[in-house]
C-alpha cells in the first residue's frame, strides 16, 4: 500500500511538474495592448508577483511564485516599472524581472535648444524623479562636472532612454558624456589651421553654426565663415549671439541699439569668440566646426527660403542684402 501511495504522489508530481513547465512556455496573453506593472522595492517573492497580478497582467500569482522557486530565480527579483509585451511567457517574464529589464520611456534633446530649454523638456517629463528640479544652473552643473562653469553647450542633443521613475540627473549625465565623446572625437580629426585653442572653442563656434542655419549644405561654408574673419581679427557680428545676450529683453526683433548694446555676446561690439556657447549644437553643426569649408566669402545673408548667399567683399554683400532682404 505504501509503494502504491509513493508512486502515485511521484506520478502527480510529475504531471505537475509538466503542467507548470507547459504553462511557462505559454503566451501570458496573446494581443493586445502592451501591460505595464511595478513591483516595489524591498518586495518579498510572495508580494512581486500578487503586484504583478493586481496590475491586471492576467499571470497566475501562485505558479509564477512557483516557477521561480524551482528555477532559483525567487531572490533575484528586481523592483522597478515594467511592461509586458503580447507574447510573452511566464518564464520570460522571470528573465525580464531578474535582468532589470525595466520599461524605457524616452526624452529628446531638439538641436539648436538652449539649456534652458533643455531644463524645461526635463522638468515636463512626468516618467523622470525630479532631483534636480530645486537647483541652479551652477548647482546643477556642479553635480555633473567640476570642469565648467556654464552650462550651455554641454549637451548633446539626442533622444535619451531611462527607466521610469529615474532620477533626472542620469539623463543630463548622459547627455553631457555623449557631448564630450563627439565633441573629443571631433576635435581629434581637426584641422589643426584653425583658430582654436581648446575643444571649448570650437564648441562655441558649432553653437553659432547651429543657431545661423537649419540648412545642411550650408553649415561648413558658414563656419568657413566665421573662420576667416577670426583669423583676419574681424568681429563676428552674427545675429543669433545678439539675441542670446539679449535673454528675456529679446521679443523677436533686433533692433540698432540692440547691436550697440555691448554684452559680452554681442560680436558687433567685441572681437573673437562670445564666452559659451548660445545653444547645444549637434553633430553636423560641431563637424563643420571642425572642418569649415574652404571659402574666400566674409560674408551671407539669408535667401529667404533657408539657404545662403556667400560673398568675398562688402560690395557683393550689399547687393545681396538689397535683392534678398529688401
Amino acid at each position: 500500500m505504501f509503494k502504491k501511495l509513493l508512486l502515485w504522489m511521484i506520478l502527480l508530481g510529475a504531471l505537475a511538474a509538466g503542467g507548470v513547465a507547459y504553462w511557462a512556455k505559454q503566451p501570458v496573453f496573446e494581443a493586445g495592448a502592451v501591460r505595464p506593472f511595478t513591483i516595489k522595492p524591498g518586495s518579498t517573492l510572495a508580494s512581486s508577483v500578487q503586484q504583478i497580478a493586481d496590475a491586471g497582467v492576467g499571470v497566475n500569482p501562485e505558479l509564477l511564485e512557483l516557477l521561480a522557486r524551482v528555477t532559483d530565480k525567487g531572490g533575484k527579483l528586481k523592483a522597478g516599472s515594467y511592461e509586458l509585451k503580447p507574447g510573452t511567457t511566464p518564464l520570460r517574464l522571470l528573465t525580464q524581472l531578474v535582468r532589470g529589464e525595466f520599461a524605457q520611456e524616452s526624452l529628446t534633446v531638439i538641436e539648436g535648444w538652449t539649456f534652458r530649454q533643455m531644463r524645461q523638456a526635463v522638468a515636463a517629463q512626468a516618467s523622470l524623479k525630479h532631483d534636480t528640479a530645486a537647483l541652479s544652473d551652477a548647482e546643477l552643473l556642479e553635480k555633473i562636472t567640476p570642469d565648467y562653469t556654464m552650462p550651455e553647450g554641454l549637451f548633446f542633443p539626442d533622444t535619451y532612454l531611462f527607466a521610469k521613475g529615474s532620477s533626472d540627473l542620469q539623463v543630463y549625465k548622459q547627455a553631457h558624456a555623449l557631448l564630450l565623446k563627439r565633441l573629443n572625437q571631433a576635435w581629434e580629426g581637426r584641422d589643426t589651421s584653425l583658430p582654436y585653442k581648446t575643444p571649448y572653442d570650437a564648441l562655441i563656434m558649432a553653437s553659432i553654426v547651429e543657431k545661423e542655419t537649419g540648412r545642411r549644405a550650408d553649415r561648413s561654408t558658414i563656419a568657413g565663415v566665421f573662420v576667416n574673419r577670426l583669423k583676419i581679427g574681424m568681429l563676428l557680428q552674427t545675429d543669433p549671439t545678439v539675441i542670446y545676450g539679449m535673454g528675456d529683453q529679446y521679443q523677436g526683433i533686433i533692433r540698432k541699439r540692440d547691436l550697440t548694446a555691448d554684452t559680452p555676446y554681442n560680436t558687433y561690439t567685441r572681437g573673437g569668440l562670445p564666452p559659451t556657447p548660445i545653444a547645444l549644437p549637434g553633430a553636423e553643426s560641431i563637424a563643420a566646426a571642425l572642418h569649415p569649408a574652404q571659402t574666400d566669402a566674409l560674408y551671407f545673408v539669408a535667401r529667404g527660403d533657408g539657404s545662403s548667399h556667400f560673398s568675398s567683399n562688402l560690395g557683393e554683400h550689399n547687393q545681396a542684402v538689397n535683392q534678398y532682404q529688401r
